[in-house]
């Protein structure tokens, strides 16, 4: 199969001016599936450009997440939008009349992908919301066969419609062949992505670098990671130290102690809100895309990511990865184990909802 080329960007006001710029050039089609698209002055931004690229003839498809971009659901953007000619669906709608279906509400579609006409791509982990502006994240730009991959999805998700979110999860195809872009999707049978991930730690024998906004593994991926570090692979994983979602933080810090007292490494980024999701098993496996280490990735959403063996992408990411150790201070057990007991009792009350997080 002919390779794919990465253009990487680790800060999220870079990967917006290259979304853009390359939105600036669609000639044929526009495809947009985010999980975060606002109404702030950077959505103002893409609004403007694709209104503009819609007028000129190029076809327009927004698929959104209706909990992640609640603001412009309920704005008059969309019938604006829509009144122009430019398709736009809202991925499980929520409101007091699905009152009797709360508990479909927590399936959400996660995924950040922007396809332009067929043959560039971006996806990673940036949503669109001028909020994340000095977050650290790991974004690509790509050319080449995993567009057409990203694109086969996107029509998957635009083409099940409906409410009803189980039988949309039944029409979406499990693509069984080789592929490089793997979807996560809240099914048993099709959690293609989180038993990827699964398979590379098991078969990992030098290293196991993680970067992830959010530590609360299962326990299947406790045991993996756990055992891979009894058995003398290197286990690094590194975190943010400032959290974008309180509660979260809380839960993901509950977490690290078995990690720790069985060889794990963990790392605390310092500078700002770290968002990035990306895993570089023995320099020579990696993925990277919207999957999080956390119970709603794993359980509840649709998610998207690259998994690639190409040495230049993964080259690049363990580049990166190296690159933000050194702004990152390591939580040793013995501290962990005498943190604030303010922070405890705030862990202990979290516990009971940690499966939801």
């Amino acid at each position: 199969m002919q390779s794919s080329a990465f253009q990487f960007f680790t800060h999220t006001e870079e990967t917006w001016t290259a979304m853009l710029e390359a939105l600036c050039g669609a000639k044929i089609s526009v495809d947009i599936e985010h999980y975060i698209f606002l109404p702030d002055s950077l959505g103002q931004e893409f609004i403007k450009i694709i209104r503009e690229r819609n007028g000129a003839g190029v076809k327009v498809r927004l698929l959104l997440d209706t909990v992640g971009s609640y603001a412009l659901y309920n704005s008059s953007v969309p019938a604006q939008l829509e009144s122009e000619g430019i398709e736009i669906q809202f991925f499980n709608t929520v409101g007091f009349w699905r009152i009797p279906y709360f508990a479909t509400w927590f399936f959400r579609d996660h995924k950040k992908m922007i396809i332009i006409d067929g043959k560039v791509g971006f996806t990673g982990g940036t949503g669109i919301n001028k909020s994340m502006a000095t977050w650290r994240d790991t974004d690509a730009k790509i050319e080449g066969p995993i567009v057409g991959e990203m694109l086969e999805i996107f029509e998957d998700m635009w083409k099940a419609k409906g409410d009803n979110i189980f039988q949309r999860i039944k029409k979406i195809r499990a693509r069984t062949r080789k592929r490089f872009f793997i979807t996560n999707i809240p099914y048993f049978r099709k959690r293609f992505l989180y038993y990827a991930l699964i398979k590379a730690i098991k078969r990992s024998t030098k290293s196991i670098w993680l970067t992830t906004p959010y530590v609360i593994p299962d326990h299947k991926l406790s045991r993996v990671l756990r055992r891979a570090s009894r058995r003398g692979v290197e286990v690094k994983i590194i975190v943010p130290k400032i959290i974008d979602v309180a509660v979260v933080g809380f839960a993901s810090n509950s977490s690290l102690g078995e990690l720790l007292k069985a060889g794990v490494r963990i790392f605390k980024y310092q500078p700002v809100i770290l968002h990035a999701k990306t895993a570089i098993i023995d320099t020579e496996w990696a993925t990277f895309g919207s999957f999080n280490l956390d119970s709603l990735s794993f359980v509840y959403n649709f998610e998207g990511n690259v998994v690639s063996t190409d040495s230049k992408c993964v080259g690049a990411l363990s580049a990166h990865f190296a690159e933000d150790l050194k702004n990152c201070e390591e939580v040793l057990y013995k501290n962990w184990v005498h943190r604030p007991f303010l922070e405890k009792l705030k862990e202990f009350f979290i516990a009971p909802i940690r499966g939801f997080l």
